[in-house]
């Protein structure tokens, strides 16, 4: 009993390993849950049921943040609670470059929740191994938050004055030809599943072969990463706590991907977001700058000013562009 109390009680990451523990018990809590009960069967996701996910995956987020103020202190859940609404409006974008991908591939959307929810699982992952080295370089080197900050200054700057991109050619994608190259794919689907075995002419038994499923998952992966970029050093300029930082992401990715069924056909509408982003950057690259000068800005004032800026985008944006009608992922094809 002694050597569990130890256990639980020992220091991971500047923080008890039970609270890890918890955090970890209650995303496999929902993962299973959103599987295995309420998406057993594949269906497609309206926009009610995705709204009602969402509210369910934010409700958990927020409940978090109360449990972490009383056991780590209001300064650390105010923390958590901002770096909870910047990974949910910074991955935003991603919203709109997952529907390019289901498009491009032609995913059913009873089948995109699936893809969604084991891309989940390798952010989990992939977010831990960015969110640790991230914090070695941090504890090793004070001078890289500057170096953070710097880079937050220039995207946000590169942003806020940035014309309208063209939609990449995922066709030309180097990862999508990579594996195109070394795994056998099949161009059809083949319901639900990643790979599938098929006897084709010529061969003496049935082989593997990917579906466009795996190879959308591939992308969606690899798009979370590209994102994380941004993301990650701006959670970092908040908070240099490695438990805070990685709750609040994946708090934000769960919500976020629960959401995306209501977000992708409404996308078009928030024209005035990527400034709200843009200036969200510039703020918390600018903090770190000013921590030098004015000593460290309250999380307080940190959490309003950024939701104040977000919130100001997208009341804009949706006022702006009211009579706009909603467009469905076959558009987003179209336009790819």
């Amino acid at each position: 009993m002694a050597a569990l109390h130890a256990f639980l009680t020992a220091d991971f990451l500047g923080t008890a390993t039970w609270l890890w523990l918890v955090f970890l018990g209650i995303v496999l809590a929902l993962l299973v849950f959103d599987l295995g009960v309420l998406h057993r069967d594949q269906h497609e996701i309206e926009m009610r049921e995705s709204l009602l996910l969402y509210g369910g995956y934010f409700s958990v987020g927020v409940l978090f943040g109360v449990w972490v103020w009383f056991e780590l202190g209001a300064q650390s859940a105010l923390e958590f609670y901002t770096g909870f609404l910047i990974e949910q409006s910074l991955s935003m974008d991603n919203v709109f470059v997952m529907a390019m991908i289901f498009g491009f591939f032609a995913i059913p959307r009873r089948y995109q929740h699936r893809v969604l929810f084991w891309g989940i699982l390798g952010v989990v992952v992939l977010r831990a191994i960015m969110i640790g080295l991230g914090s070695a370089l941090v504890k090793e080197f004070d001078w890289i938050l500057y170096v953070f900050g710097a880079f937050l200054l220039f995207t946000g700057v590169k942003m806020l004055f940035a014309r309208e991109e063209s939609h990449p050619d995922l066709a030309q994608n180097p990862v999508l030809k990579f594996v195109r190259r070394h795994i056998r794919v099949t161009d059809d689907l083949h319901g639900a599943h990643f790979f599938v075995r098929l006897k084709q002419a010529g061969q003496s038994k049935p082989l593997l072969y990917a579906t466009p499923l795996f190879l959308a998952l591939v992308l969606i992966e690899l798009a979370d990463l590209v994102f994380a970029v941004d993301s990650v050093p701006a959670i970092f300029a908040i908070t240099q706590d490695p438990f805070i930082v990685y709750t609040s992401n994946i708090f934000a990715i769960l919500g976020l991907r629960a959401l995306y069924f209501a977000l992708a056909a409404l996308m078009h509408r928030f024209v005035y977001l990527k400034y709200a982003l843009a200036l969200v950057l510039i703020f918390i690259g600018g903090k770190i700058f000013l921590h030098g000068l004015i000593g460290k800005i309250p999380p307080v004032l940190s959490l309003g000013v950024t939701f104040g800026l977000l919130a100001g985008g997208v009341i804009l944006s949706l006022l702006k562009t009211r009579d706009r009608p909603a467009r469905s992922t076959g558009d987003l094809r179209k336009d790819g």
